[in-house]
Parts: C-alpha cells; structure tokens; sequence
C-alpha cells in the first residue's frame, strides 16, 4: 500500500524537516501539508530532516484537507482526544492491521496529523474514515508532531502484506461527497432533531468507516441519497 502522510497547517519549520526524517527512516515519502497558513521550508526545516531533504523538497502543497483526502482509500484522523469524544481509538498498531487487511498495493492509506497548538478541528476529523490516537500516559496525552509521525511510521514500516479482499475501495472525494449529500438530506427531514447536528454525523461517519465501502457500495447510496433528494423536490412541487 500507499503511505500519505499529512500534515494541517504545521507552525514549527524544525516540526515539518523531524517528520520528513521519520518518513523515510521507515521507507516513506508522500508527504503532503494542507492549509493555508503561511510556512516556510528553510535551513531549519533543513536541519531538522537530515538526509530527508528530498523528501521536504518534493512535499506536496494544497490549501484544503479535502484535497489531500481526495485520491485516499482510507483516511484516518490523529488525536490526543483530551476532551473530545471521538467513537474509536484504533492504535498505530491496530491501524496497520487494518491497512493490511482493506488496502491492496495500489491503494492509498492517508494519516492526517494536526496543528501543533491544538490539533484537528471536529470538522477536519470529521472529514476522515477513521480515528486512531497514540496509547499516552493519561496525565500527559500529546505528543510532539514530528514524533506522532515517527510512531505511526514505524508501525506501518514493519513490511506488512496486504491481505486485502476488497479490490476497489472507495475513494475518499467518493466517501467525502456521500457524507455531504447525506448530512443535508437527513437535516431536510429533520433526522437531528434537537440533537448536535456535528455530533450524530461524526457517529454515522464512524459507522460508514468501518463498513469499508467499496466504490460501487458508495456510488450506490450517493445514487439512493440523490433519488431521495429528487423525490421529495417533486413532493415540494406538487399543488
């Protein structure tokens, strides 16, 4: 399989040229850093990747999340979870387990890591398959950028083999595109409720996750929300 590793809107140059390093100390080199907050990729970045600066140097830029998810089979959220409820905790290890057993080698795994200051937003983790977090002692769960990578890196380098059966899994702009029609059609028939719109949805999403859609799995529910959608129009245009 496929490795894209991805960083959101890293502040520390030295954090961007440590996480290259660990990339390729495991046989890694897709990186990708999404947002728009300005970086720079100088002598300390440098510094910080040596020996990996070809990896630094040939790191991919794009404004959104969405755009680095958009060509990934199966994309997954890091978080120190702290107060957030999320509705699994899969480990380096379980996730390398997982990768083995849904991706084949032409298959591509997206791990998204966030801002050094606080993470992903609910909605960036939203946007990912599954959640995975780094078991930590609890009186101290974050850990250093570069060094979440390195971790991640190290479990997936292990020279697992795919034992994948599913030859066609969705790809996440198919998955992304699914979640987005279906969130606005449950809102349209008032599925929510007086319940967190961002809450019920993430808990969906975390369902669909583990469901491993298949690209025609998906395309044929994004066709069921959209024939929904084209009935209850007709509905609203009747006398």
């Amino acid at each position: 399989m496929r490795v894209r590793i991805i960083l959101v809107e890293p502040h520390e140059a030295g954090n961007v040229g440590a996480a290259a390093r660990a990339m390729k100390n495991f046989g890694f080199r897709d990186l990708w850093i999404a947002g728009t907050r300005p970086q720079r990729l100088d002598n300390v970045s440098e510094w910080w990747a040596k020996g990996a600066v070809d990896v630094l140097e040939s790191a991919r830029r794009v404004d959104t999340l969405a755009e680095a998810l958009a060509d990934v089979h199966l994309s997954v959220a890091t978080t120190a979870v702290r107060g957030r409820h999320v509705f699994e905790r899969l480990t380096p290890v379980e996730l390398a387990r997982l990768a083995e057993e849904t991706l084949g080698d032409e298959h591509t795994l997206g791990i998204v890591f966030g801002r050094e200051e606080f993470g992903l937003t609910g909605t960036e983790v939203a946007m990912c398959q599954r959640t995975a977090s780094i078991p930590t002692a609890p009186d101290y769960e974050t850990m250093n950028l570069a060094q979440s990578v390195a971790v991640f890196c190290y479990e997936l380098g292990k020279g697992l083999a795919s034992r994948a059966k599913e030859a066609n899994p969705a790809r996440g702009e198919l998955v992304h595109a699914l979640n987005t029609r279906a969130r606005v059609l449950l809102d349209r028939i008032n599925f929510f409720g007086d319940k967190s719109v961002d809450r019920m949805c993430a808990e969906r999403q975390a369902l669909a996750g583990r469901a491993h859609l298949s690209t025609r799995e998906a395309s044929m529910l994004l066709s069921f929300v959209a024939h929904v959608e084209k009935a209850l129009a007709s509905q609203s245009r009747e006398p």
